[in-house]
């Protein structure tokens, strides 16, 4: 995990040969919150964060220990449990919500991850990777087990690649956005594309095709919402 916590908590530093970037508590759980907006509302799995997890994590087992040393009767208890709390969700929201894509989206994940180049990020996390396999294995011995065996000989092969539906990457998100961007095609299958030219404002909020604003999504530079 190249994110750590400062032994207080009150900042996490990411440190590799060349640069340190300092993200505070906050920005780490808007971060983390980002993440979980984009996954629950995209239509496909996207890349996973789990630097940021694994630093919420820390985070909450620092916010956990900082709560045992409060007095008993003090405010400021409920709060912090209450913003524990809230976290916790956020986090176990965001971890159920890739597992329910891996799950619907087994082979097409799974296809994905292996014809990743050098170089490009991963989709899954190793422990994701870890239940897709198993989750693909247990599907097929399964159907075998219930189905695929009491069939005729040809008919006894199945490929999950066809057998699995695609994510519809155009169907519909709302999105917010938060850096400028122009000459977004809105139509690029159309012929009179300039006609479908817009620019998307900062701060405006749209109801595009994913499609579309998939690579912006992947880039930060709009939110999901």
């Amino acid at each position: 995990m190249s994110d750590a916590l400062s032994e207080d908590g009150s900042d996490i530093n990411q440190d590799d040969s060349q640069e340190e970037d300092v993200m505070t508590p906050a920005e780490l759980i808007a971060k983390l919150e980002q993440a979980w907006l984009n996954e629950k509302f995209s239509p496909e799995l996207l890349e996973n964060r789990s630097e940021v997890v694994e630093c919420v994590m820390e985070q909450l087992t620092h916010m956990e220990a900082n709560l045992q040393r409060v007095k008993k009767g003090d405010a400021k208890a409920g709060f912090h449990r209450m913003e524990i709390d809230r976290i916790r969700f956020v986090l176990s929201s965001y971890l159920r919500s890739r597992l329910q894509k891996i799950e619907k989206y087994f082979p097409h994940v799974l296809e994905r991850e292996k014809s990743l180049v050098e170089g490009q990020p991963s989709l899954l996390s190793p422990e994701e990777f870890a239940f897709a396999k198993e989750y693909y294995a247990n599907t097929e011995t399964y159907l075998k087990a219930v189905a695929l065996k009491r069939m005729p000989p040809n008919l006894q092969a199945v490929d999950m690649l066809k057998a699995v539906p695609e994510p519809c990457l155009d169907s519909f998100v709302f999105l917010r956005v938060k850096e400028r961007q122009e000459n977004i095609l809105i139509e690029p299958e159309t012929d009179e594309q300039r006609d479908f030219v817009v620019d998307l404002e900062e701060g405006s909020q749209h109801l595009m095709r994913y499609r579309i604003v998939a690579p912006l999504v992947s880039s930060g530079a709009v939110q999901l919402i």
